[in-house]
């Protein structure tokens, strides 16, 4: 079968798509034609070297996928071919086929696009997980999402509106404004850290602030976790800036408030029947009509470097997904 292949970890214009021996199943694994895959910042920060996890090379690029189940592994009880899915995990989606545990492969709605299957299970899983279970958030709490045009900024705009709350997005330009509010955030504010308390004051009213949705870290993050009332949750999500901030224990103490981890990776280890019920529940808003999805610039698989290119740089507002139906001629 054809794949992308990273030989060494760098500049996507290195990475070449060759010939490779199609995947073998072991009896938990599900083999699927991926029809689409996303780029994701992530798949640009593993396919650079820069990630926590770096796969062995030579390696498969691409965490999510969309498409239909060829085979599935003897002990795959729930699932059978022939079935449209989604899935992520560290890498390999950038293929004709990609093998994965099928615990981590989802049926999707019929009404769902494999495009939008593509980018629906990791951003929507991790702010799912994020607000329900590490926030335990209730209706009506008020909720700040730091990088509200992102991926996981924007599926935490949705969901957090969808259970009730008061969403205040926070993003770079006027653009990503626009796109947060479509999104259906309250209220957005600018994310230069000049004045940018006033901005979030002005913002809440007389509203306290819950939670915050940290996906950037950086400047803006101890500005924030100063912002929360008591009982106030600040989850930490990941580091979009490049910089991870560090934040004084004793704010926590004075004013009760919490600095909660978020790993969507292992909570999907750790916990998987939680997982499995957070998608069942996310796919019940999908066909509600809280979660659709952003706009999606579609790249032909000749085309995978460039959108990896796109993920890193943030060039291109919402998401990106590779076209891998079909394949450039050799």
């Amino acid at each position: 079968m054809r794949a992308v292949i990273v030989r060494e970890f760098g500049s996507p214009d290195s990475f070449r798509i060759e010939e490779v021996p199609e995947p073998e199943l072991a009896p938990h694994e599900i083999c699927v034609r991926v029809h689409a895959a996303a780029a994701n910042f992530v798949d640009a920060l593993v396919s650079s070297g820069e990630y926590q996890i770096r796969p062995t090379l030579p390696y498969i690029p691409g965490a999510e996928f969309g498409g239909v189940i060829e085979g599935i592994g003897a002990d795959v009880p729930s699932l059978k071919p022939g079935d449209r899915v989604c899935g992520s995990q560290v890498s390999g989606a950038y293929g004709e086929k990609t093998v994965a545990s099928s615990s981590v492969v989802f049926r999707i709605p019929d009404s769902m696009s494999f495009a939008e299957a593509a980018i629906f299970r990791a951003s929507n899983g991790t702010a799912y997980h994020a607000l329900v279970q590490r926030a335990n958030l209730r209706a009506g709490e008020t909720v700040l999402v730091l990088g509200a045009a992102g991926g996981v900024g924007y599926s935490a705009v949705q969901i957090a509106k969808a259970l009730g709350a008061h969403v205040i997005a926070c993003a770079s330009t006027e653009e990503k404004h626009t796109v947060a509010l479509a999104a259906g955030a309250d209220a957005a504010i600018a994310s230069a850290v000049d004045g940018w308390r006033d901005r979030l004051k002005a913002a809440l009213g007389d509203r306290p602030l819950n939670v915050v949705v940290d996906t950037v870290g950086g400047e803006l993050t101890e500005a924030a976790f100063r912002s929360l009332e008591w009982g106030g949750r600040h989850l930490v999500i990941g580091f979009a800036s490049g910089a991870i901030a560090s934040i004084r224990a004793n704010l926590a103490l004075v004013k009760g408030i919490a600095l909660v981890g978020v790993d969507f990776r292992q909570f999907n280890l750790i916990e998987p029947d939680k997982a499995a019920a957070n998608m069942a529940a996310l796919f019940d808003l999908y066909r509600a009509g809280h979660l659709p999805a952003p706009a999606i610039k579609l790249y032909p698989a000749g085309q995978f470097a460039q959108a990896l290119s796109d993920a890193r740089s943030g060039a291109v507002l919402g998401r990106r997904v590779i076209d891998f139906s079909h394949w450039p001629v050799a």
